[in-house]
C-alpha cells in the first residue's frame, strides 16, 4: 500500500544519528553513495551494507520502516535483473544468444540489485532520522558559497524541502482516491498491463487537481504571512557541529578505506577466509 512508503517520512527518536547535523548527514550520504559505486566484488559491497547496519541501529529506526523503502523500487530491480540476465555477454566479441543464461550474468543481476538495494535503504535512513525543516537548512547551508554567483540557494533549499514534505500527503491522497474510486466499481487488479495503466487514468486526473489545489493554497498561506525568503531571515536553529559529527565522519572514513582495501586486494582476503573455512 502507499500508506506504507517511508521515503519523506521522518521517524522521530533520540538516537545518535538523529542527534547529527543535517549538514554532517547529507555528507555522509554523498559518501555513502560513493561507497556503494566503488565497490567493485561482493566483499566490499558487503562492507557498505555492513555501514548500512550499524547506521540503521545507531539512529533507533525500525529495521521493517528501512526495509518498506523497497517496495517503491521492485519493479526497477527485477527488471534491471532481467535485463543483465538475458543481455550479458561472457567477453567481448563473443555471440550471444538471448535463451542462454550465462552464471556471469546471474552474478552480475545479484550485485547490481543489491547495489540498487543499498542506495535506496541509505537515502531512506536520510529521511527518517531528518525532519525536512532541518534537511532544507543543511541544504541551505551546504550550498551557500553558490550566493556568490547569485545562485537562488534558499529557494531550491525550499523547493525540496516542500517536495519532500509532499510526497507522504500525495501518497495518502492517491489511496484515498483509489479507495473512492473502487467504492464506485473501478477494477484496478484485473486485466493485463495496458488496461491497469489505463485503469490508473480515472485517478492521476483528480490527484493532479489536488496537488495543484494544495500548492495554491501553500502559496496564498506563506503570501499571507508576507514570506519573501531575503537574506534578512533569521533561523531559530542554529546549526553546530558537535563531537557526535566527528565520529560519524571517522568511522565512515574506515569503512571508505576499508572498501577501497577490498577492491584492490579482494582476491587475498577471498583466499584467507577460504583457507579459514577449510
Amino acid at each position: 500500500m502507499l500508506s506504507d512508503m517511508t521515503f519523506g517520512q521522518y521517524y522521530p527518536s533520540k538516537s545518535f544519528v538523529h542527534d547529527n547535523d543535517p549538514r554532517t548527514k547529507i555528507l555522509l550520504l554523498i559518501v555513502y553513495i560513493v561507497m556503494v559505486f566503488v565497490a567493485k566484488n561482493f566483499l566490499a559491497l558487503f562492507l557498505a551494507l555492513v555501514f548500512l547496519a550499524v547506521t540503521v541501529l545507531a539512529s533507533g529506526v525500525p529495521v521493517t520502516s528501512v526495509l518498506k523503502s523497497i517496495k517503491a523500487i521492485i519493479f526497477l530491480i527485477v527488471f534491471t535483473a532481467i535485463l543483465n540476465v538475458c543481455f550479458y555477454k561472457p567477453k567481448e566479441g563473443d555471440t550471444h544468444y538471448f535463451w542462454v543464461i550465462y552464471k556471469e550474468g546471474l552474478i552480475a543481476a545479484a550485485f547490481l540489485s543489491l547495489r540498487l538495494v543499498a542506495l535506496v535503504m541509505g537515502s531512506s535512513v536520510l529521511t527518517l532520522t531528518t525532519t525536512p525543516v532541518s534537511l532544507t537548512d543543511g541544504i541551505e547551508s551546504l550550498l551557500k558559497p553558490l550566493t556568490y554567483i547569485k545562485f537562488p540557494v534558499h529557494d531550491l533549499a525550499l523547493i525540496m524541502s516542500i517536495a519532500l514534505r509532499s510526497i507522504p500527503t500525495l501518497a495518502n491522497e492517491t489511496e484515498r482516491i483509489i479507495n473512492a474510486q473502487k467504492a464506485r466499481g473501478a477494477d484496478f487488479d484485473s486485466g493485463n498491463l495496458i488496461k491497469k495503466a489505463k485503469a490508473l487514468i480515472p485517478v492521476l486526473i483528480p490527484l493532479l487537481i489536488s496537488a495543484f489545489r494544495r500548492g495554491d493554497e501553500l502559496g496564498d498561506a506563506m503570501d499571507a504571512r508576507c514570506y519573501t525568503g531575503s537574506k534578512t531571515r533569521t533561523k531559530y536553529k542554529k546549526l553546530t557541529f558537535t563531537w557526535r559529527d566527528l565520529v560519524s565522519f571517522l568511522v565512515t572514513a574506515v569503512f571508505l578505506t576499508g572498501i577501497i582495501l577490498l577492491n584492490v586486494y579482494s582476491v587475498e582476503v577471498t583466499a584467507f577466509f577460504m583457507s579459514l573455512w577449510s
